[in-house]
């Protein structure tokens, strides 16, 4: 099933503003969080010594200047998810799909990699890997696409056949070329497969309870994404 969606309903479920997921999973990890604390530091810092240097007065702008580098830590965040978001947004048209589980698999992605030394004095290069699951999602049409995500404990309830709901975005008035598309629900389970949380999962229900049940199914071409979710 492959439903329109009205931009207005299109911009609630995909929001301008980060929302608290989105700006946790750009917070990352402590090491990103020291990151960020160090530029405002350093930014403060320079900031201040020009102040001194050149004795300047301290002016409403270079207040703001200020106030904002040493907010950095705090903001940047915001700034990702919202970038990221405005990306999904820039399309023209959008659909809720209704699909099923074609197939699952567990594959690992290098994500980063750490030269140490070991007893002998040797250097050693040490890979960071992730598993990470794989989920093919289409229809009866033969319309399917691939989401990578980490892999979680609770991915253990997918299984082949299992209804999946999720937002496709496209240029074309008709969604007949699909370009991308969101992280996927499965309604049976009350989960949801994702990398990053693109959709406000609060107004997705409304939306998945409204349109799953007395629609029929829309035809969808054979064409398959530009590009999949990593």
């Amino acid at each position: 099933m492959l439903v329109p969606l009205t931009r207005q309903k299109f911009e609630q479920l995909i929001p301008l503003i980060a929302t608290g997921p989105q700006y946790k999973y750009y917070w990352g990890k402590f090491a990103n969080f020291l990151q960020r604390l160090l530029i405002s530091v350093v930014v403060v810092a320079v900031i201040l010594l020009v102040k001194v240097l050149f004795r300047l007065v301290t002016s409403p702008i270079l207040f703001f200047v200020g106030v904002v580098a040493a907010l950095f830590w705090l903001w940047y965040p915001i700034f990702q998810a919202s970038i990221r978001n405005i990306k999904c947004r820039r399309y023209k048209y959008s659909g809720f799909f209704r699909g099923r589980i074609l197939d699952w698999w567990i594959t690992e992605k290098l994500i980063g990699k750490q030269e140490t030394v070991n007893s002998k004095g040797e250097l050693v290069i040490v890979e960071n890997r992730e598993k990470r699951i794989n989920i093919e999602v289409g229809d009866d049409t033969g319309f399917s696409v691939e989401l990578e995500a980490p892999l979680r404990p609770f991915h253990k309830e997918i299984v082949r056949g299992q209804i999946a709901e999720m937002v496709v975005m496209s240029n074309s008035p008709d969604l007949s070329s699909i370009e991308d598309f969101s992280d996927v629900y499965i309604p049976s389970r009350n989960l949801w497969v994702s990398d990053y949380p693109y959709i406000r999962r609060d107004f997705f229900d409304g939306v998945s309870s409204r349109l799953r049940e007395n629609r029929q199914p829309r035809r969808q071409n054979s064409r398959r994404p530009r590009r999949n979710r990593e």
